[in-house]
């Protein structure tokens, strides 16, 4: 690894240039997956002959059945057995938490199953699973192979439909819609508990496509999960690259072009910041007071309409870019930069402010320097206290820590870069957003029948499309 930054930014992508391409360049190839998904609804026009499904209408060639009905395993409860430590010698453990909130597998807490009956429990491909109590009941996980061998826990429900008549996709992607959780906040809720048992999954009322254009609803849909997909993993790679460019440039281990001789020093925050009291007195009339979050998570915004209730007779303001520290958590670290949209608001004399001295200290470098791990080891050293969470810091201790910082030009072009960084994230992020709601859409058109697949032959599925679509995508009429 190299020990400066002084080379050429198509090396590690840090120049600021290099990220507003690297943006553009990104938001291009999202766009395209947009426009692809968009262009299916746009193609669409409505269906017009209909029959009545619940508060809905769907086409009248759609058949209506129930899930077991469909189905050649009609509702089987997973194993009851303890999860262990998860090993390659045993097959890995499928339980509620470990589906996540896009119905995936999730191997953030990976565990296995010793018990030696499991065999019967392992999800083979088509399977599909319902959680059946708590709070998630009604989830569902399609089973993919690339997942492994997984044996489905006890608070699972597995269905395996008749290919002939549903697709399992199908039926995953109408576990998405409204109208199926409209089903289980229903039907979950009537013992007051709430929970979905095998009997009651396989009473669910499912409107069927001919098995053709089922077929073809999902490969649009997959699509769309593969454009949301990618750009999910690309906000994940995005966000660690970030977390290594804090840890480098915020620590000084690696310098930016143009600094490598200037010298880092060990200075107390008081050469950087200095108080700032805006005292005045408790408003007579509702008022915006402002809080903070430990771990570094920032600040809120809060509504108190009963002023005349709280027992203080004072309060400060707050400005943008004002630095501001909760001394009753400050060991939680709970600490940071006030927000635009947090101006005016009131804070307690427990949320001491200060601002940053002219050509000394940069607030959108110290933004990312409060967030560090030697940022909330000092805070705990500052506050002293006895058992649980009641410590408190010391205000003149504070602005005396000592930390290892650059001077203000430096300052400000780590912040531009790390700045870059974090709008390349939030665009992404808007990128993605936008690619679920567009989902969303072929979702509620294309699963209610209100817009139809134009298929060449419903007989011969999606090998039957249109030979001039290219894509492989089937077309919308």
């Amino acid at each position: 690894m190299k020990n400066s930054l002084n080379h050429d930014a198509s090396d590690l992508h840090i120049d600021h240039d290099s990220f507003k391409t690297n943006q553009r360049n990104h938001l291009n190839q999202k766009n395209h997956s947009a426009d692809n998904l968009t262009r299916y609804i746009i193609m669409a026009t409505a269906t017009k002959n209909t029959k009545v499904f619940y508060n809905t209408e769907i086409p009248s060639d759609w058949e209506i059945k129930k899930l077991g009905d469909c189905c050649l395993v009609k509702g089987e409860y997973g194993i009851n057995a303890p999860a262990v430590e998860f090993s390659d010698d045993l097959p890995a453990y499928l339980r509620i938490t470990d589906i996540d909130d896009n119905g995936n597998y999730s191997i953030d807490k990976k565990a296995s199953v010793g018990d030696p009956n499991y065999e019967q429990f392992v999800l083979k491909n088509g399977d599909i699973v319902f959680a059946r109590t708590g709070a998630t009941v009604g989830k569902t996980y399609l089973y993919k192979p690339s997942d492994g061998i997984l044996v489905f826990a006890g608070f699972l429900i597995r269905f395996r439909t008749s290919e002939k008549l549903l697709t399992p996709q199908h039926l995953k992607y109408f576990t998405e819609t409204k109208h199926y959780w409209d089903w289980v906040k229903t039907v979950s809720m009537r013992s007051g508990q709430p929970g979905i048992n095998a009997e009651e999954y396989a009473s669910l009322q499912i409107p069927l496509p001919p098995l053709p254009e089922q077929k073809a609803i999902a490969q649009i849909l997959s699509t769309a999960d593969a454009a949301i997909h990618t750009t999910e993993k690309l906000i994940a790679q995005k966000e660690f690259r970030k977390k290594w460019l804090m840890q480098q440039l915020l620590a000084g281990k690696m310098r930016l072009k143009g600094f490598e001789k200037t010298i880092w020093k060990i200075q107390p925050l008081e050469n950087f910041i200095k108080p700032i009291v805006r005292e005045v007195p408790k408003p007579n009339t509702p008022y915006l007071g402002i809080g903070l979050r430990s771990h570094g998570k920032g600040t809120f915004l809060k509504h108190n309409e009963q002023p005349e209730k709280n027992s203080m007779d004072n309060f400060y303001v707050v400005r943008p870019n004002d630095l501001i520290v909760n001394i009753t958590f400050a060991w939680e670290q709970a600490i940071a930069i006030v927000r635009p949209e947090d101006d005016g608001a009131l804070a307690s004399h427990r949320f001491p402010t200060y601002t940053f001295i002219v050509d000394k200290g940069h607030s959108d470098f110290f933004r990312f320097y409060i967030l560090q791990p030697r940022m909330k080891f000092m805070l705990q050293m500052i506050s002293p206290g006895g058992a649980g969470r009641n410590r408190v810091m010391s205000k003149s201790d504070f602005i005396k820590l000592e930390f290892l910082l650059p001077d203000n030009k430096e300052q400000t072009a780590i912040a531009q870069v790390l700045q870059a960084a974090d709008r390349e994230i939030s665009l992404l992020k808007a990128k993605a957003e936008k690619l679920r709601e567009q989902k969303k859409g072929l979702m509620q058109v294309l699963l209610t029948g209100k817009k139809r697949l134009n298929l060449d032959s419903l007989d011969s599925g999606i090998e039957g499309l249109d030979a001039n679509n290219k894509s492989g995508n089937p077309k919308i009429k």
